[in-house]
């Protein structure tokens, strides 16, 4: 971006600098007409003496006046052309004033400082982010953690692993169609690749259309064909099942990861209740549930901590947002921004009440029971995607400490101006 405005700088300058000397190579040319103009009217006054019509005298006087004309501008020329220069050094000046003072305006010069940063701390970011060395990134980080990878693809090539780390990134900033385009790259280069398939499935999931969750079913055959006993992809494949309605196969998937985790795995205790209300024939929360605003049932018990949200929506915020949907979310204060709960829900005015705990986790492991303290945040979206849009309304508390327990939380969009 910042060499296009260079280039661009530096056409317009060319452009002024042929239009200010142009008319200056005119010059010597329009001398020569004046040179032809004198001699023509010198011979016509020579004429005239010579058939009689002008005196000695007068053809003397006409003659020193004809010449007193042509040289009288001689002067005035080189005085101009000086006036011309300093004009023109001027206009120059003015050019590059102009120019400097566009830059500093539109901000060009930070996008370069981000960018020369993304470059220089590129190997680090990756060893943060990668490997764990030092404190976990940023977000601002983050955004020059994509910012270099993006710089090496464009001129290094496509790398698998660039584009699974991208992936990653954008992911945990929300950005989940981008985030499975770059899966999607990745996976063309290295098709069988684990952390990559569940990666992949993990933003499907959330993503939520119909051919999504179809293609990550697909991605986690592939690694529960590698990896029988891989623990996040049975546990996204029993959320699926149970999304589908298809309990027995929920059930299956359930059991089979209940014999992979340690007997002390916090999970234990979360997968044996699912499977009790999945034989019992009930309904089990998922983040893709939509609630009924009016609900006053009481919630199951759920292990770990448990967010009771009382959610104000007024009348006239929903009619301005008919169709729209709602997302509600709760996000650490430290770690990745990806949400460690989510609700997707239909938008109703009206207050409403709002359940978030470790069963609306988005990926294994990062949930409610992981974190020490999170916002809890609400977003309308028109375009119902799980990516934000500048556009969305939305609003978030402030950081709460996690108990054990349901905690209380209450939060109301304002009303319409």
């Amino acid at each position: 971006m910042l060499l296009n405005l260079v280039w661009i700088a530096l056409a317009i300058t060319l452009l002024c600098v042929l239009f200010l000397y142009w008319p200056r190579q005119m010059k010597p040319g329009q001398q020569l007409d004046s040179k032809t103009l004198f001699a023509e009217k010198l011979v016509l006054l020579e004429d005239a003496l010579a058939q009689g019509e002008l005196s000695e005298a007068d053809f003397a006087l006409a003659a020193a006046e004809l010449k007193a004309q042509f040289l009288a501008p001689l002067p005035d020329a080189k005085q101009l052309g000086g006036q011309q220069r300093r004009g023109t050094l001027a206009a120059l000046l003015l050019i590059v004033l102009g120019t400097a003072l566009t830059y500093g305006l539109t901000g060009q010069y930070r996008e370069l400082q981000h960018w020369e940063q993304a470059q220089q701390n590129l190997t680090a970011f990756g060893e943060r982010a990668l490997l764990g060395k030092g404190e976990p990134l940023s977000e601002e980080e983050l955004s020059q953690f994509a910012l270099g990878l993006r710089t090496k693809l464009a001129t290094s090539g496509d790398d698998a692993v660039a584009w699974f780390v991208l992936g990653r990134i954008w992911f945990s900033q929300g950005q989940v169609q981008e985030a499975i385009e770059a899966f999607e790259k990745a996976l063309t280069m290295t098709p069988e690749r684990t952390n990559l398939l569940i990666s992949y499935a993990q933003a499907l999931l959330v993503e939520s259309s119909e051919e999504s969750v179809q293609k990550a079913a697909r991605s986690l055959g592939i690694v529960l064909g590698k990896e029988p006993g891989n623990v996040d992809a049975l546990s996204m494949l029993a959320l699926i099942a149970e999304q589908r309605g298809d309990t027995k196969e929920a059930v299956a998937a359930w059991q089979v990861l209940l014999e992979q985790l340690p007997a002390n795995d916090p999970r234990q205790s979360q997968i044996v209740q699912r499977l009790q209300k999945l034989e019992q024939g009930e309904a089990v929360p998922s983040q893709n549930t939509t609630a009924a605003a009016d609900s006053k049932a009481e919630a199951p018990a759920a292990a770990g901590p448990v967010i009771v949200l009382e959610l104000t929506i007024p009348a006239d915020v929903a009619a301005a947002n008919a169709g729209a949907t709602l997302f509600v979310f709760a996000r650490a204060t430290e770690g990745m921004p990806l949400p460690v709960a989510a609700q997707k829900l239909a938008l109703s005015a009206g207050t409403l009440q709002i359940r978030l705990d470790d069963s609306h986790a988005m990926q294994p492991g990062w949930n409610l029971s992981a974190v020490k303290a999170v916002t809890v945040g609400a977003r309308i979206s028109r375009s119902g995607s799980a990516t934000p849009d500048p556009a969305d309304v939305q609003l978030k508390s402030e950081p709460l400490t996690l108990q054990a327990g349901e905690q209380q939380i209450r939060l109301s969009f304002s009303a319409q101006p």
